[in-house]
C-alpha cells in the first residue's frame, strides 16, 4: 500500500480524559480540526471511535492510527489511568481496516517533532539546536508522558517510547524533601508524574498545606493557578511543579544526549501560560553541578500547537503504509 492510497484514514489521540479524533480523506498538508471527546462519557474507546465515526457520517477507514496514554506492548492495550482496554486486532476487524497502528501517546508526540515549526512552539531558554543529535519530550496532563526521538543510520528516525513519567521523583532542596516524605507517606512510591501532572498539582498544594499546618481546599487541578493570586499554596505549588519540571527535564536531556532540545507539551503548561514561571524551569533545568554548561547551550520549548500527536500518528503510519 502506497501513502497516496491508504485513505480514508482515521487518526486519533487519546488520553486519560480527552480522546481527539480526526477523519482524513485524502493526502493533505494540514489536517483537519481534530473533534474532542470527553472520556468520562464512554464506556470504551471503541464506543468514542463510534460516536465520532457517526459524527462524521463516515463508514470505513481504510488505515488507523492513534496514539493512547499507556504502555503498547503486543495485541492487548489496557490504559493505566483509565479502565479501558482493547485487543488491537478485534479493533482493527470491527473498522473493517487494513491498516491499525496503535502508539503510546508520548510516541506519537515525538514523531511529531521534525514538522514543529516556530508558530507551533514558545522557546524557554538555551541556544541553538545540535543537528542529528537526539530530542526528548516530556509534557504533564492526567499522568506525565515521556519520550525520545534520535537519528539512526542514513538519517532514519527512531521513537524511543517508555515510561519515564514513573521514575522516581528527587528532591531539590529540603522543602521539597519534606513534600516528598509527605507524599511518600500518603502514596508509597512518589513518582515524576504523583507531581507534575494535573493530579500532581493538586497533590503538591495539598502536601504543602499539609507542611504549613493548613487545612487543604478541595480544589480541582484548574483551581490551583485559578487561586494562585490570593493562596500562598497555590501560588507555592506552581513555583514547585515549574522546578520540578525543570529538574525532570535536565535529568532526560542528560540521560539522552539531547542536544536537538527539550519540548514541553501535554494538556497543562501551555494552558498556564504566564503562570508557567519559565526562569525556574529553566534555573533547575540546568542545576545540575559539574554539567551545567553541558545543560546550558540545549534548547527548550513548550509546544503550543493543538493536538500535535495527530500530526505525529499520521507521520507514523506514513512510514509504515509506504
Amino acid at each position: 500500500m502506497s501513502p497516496a492510497n491508504g485513505y480514508p484514514r482515521l487518526l486519533g489521540d487519546v488520553g486519560a480524559t480527552h480522546a481527539r479524533w480526526v477523519w482524513q480523506d485524502a493526502p493533505s498538508a494540514t489536517l483537519p480540526q481534530a473533534q474532542t471527546y470527553r472520556c468520562d462519557e464512554f464506556a470504551s474507546l471503541e464506543a468514542v471511535i463510534a460516536r465520532f465515526m457517526a459524527d462524521r457520517r463516515v463508514a470505513r477507514p481504510r488505515c488507523v492510527a492513534f496514539g493512547i496514554a499507556t504502555p503498547i506492548d503486543g495485541d492487548r492495550v489496557a490504559m493505566t489511568n483509565r479502565e479501558w482496554t482493547f485487543s488491537i486486532a478485534a479493533l482493527q476487524a470491527s473498522l473493517g481496516a487494513e491498516q491499525c497502528l496503535v502508539l503510546n501517546d508520548f510516541a506519537a508526540l515525538a514523531a511529531s517533532l521534525p514538522c514543529l515549526g516556530e508558530t507551533d512552539l514558545r522557546r524557554i531558554g538555551g541556544g541553538q539546536v545540535q543537528p542529528g543529535a537526539p530530542r526528548v519530550v516530556l509534557g504533564p496532563g492526567s499522568g506525565l508522558g515521556v519520550a525520545a526521538l534520535v537519528t539512526g543510520d542514513g538519517g532514519r528516525e527512531i521513537v524511543v517510547g517508555g515510561e519515564g513519567g514513573h521514575v522516581t521523583l528527587a528532591p531539590g532542596d529540603a522543602r521539597e524533601a519534606a513534600v516528598i516524605d509527605w507524599l511518600r507517606a500518603e502514596l508509597g512510591h512518589v513518582s515524576a508524574e504523583r507531581a507534575l501532572s494535573g493530579p500532581g498539582l493538586v497533590n503538591l498544594y495539598r502536601a504543602l498545606c499539609a507542611l504549613d499546618d493548613r487545612t487543604a481546599a478541595p480544589f480541582a487541578p484548574a483551581d490551583i493557578p485559578a487561586h494562585a493570586s490570593t493562596d500562598p499554596a497555590c501560588a507555592e505549588a506552581l513555583r514547585r511543579f515549574a522546578g520540578l519540571l525543570g529538574s525532570v527535564s535536565g535529568n532526560l536531556a542528560l540521560t539522552f544526549g539531547a542536544r536537538a532540545g527539550v519540548y514541553v507539551g501535554g494538556g497543562i503548561v501551555p494552558r498556564l501560560g504566564g503562570a508557567f514561571d519559565s526562569a525556574i524551569f529553566r534555573a533547575r533545568f540546568e542545576a545540575k553541578g559539574r554539567f551545567g554548561p553541558y545543560l546550558e547551550p540545549i534548547p527548550t520549548w513548550v509546544i503550543t500547537a493543538p493536538v500535535p500527536a495527530l500530526r505525529g500518528a499520521a507521520r507514523a503510519l506514513d512510514r509504515l503504509v509506504g
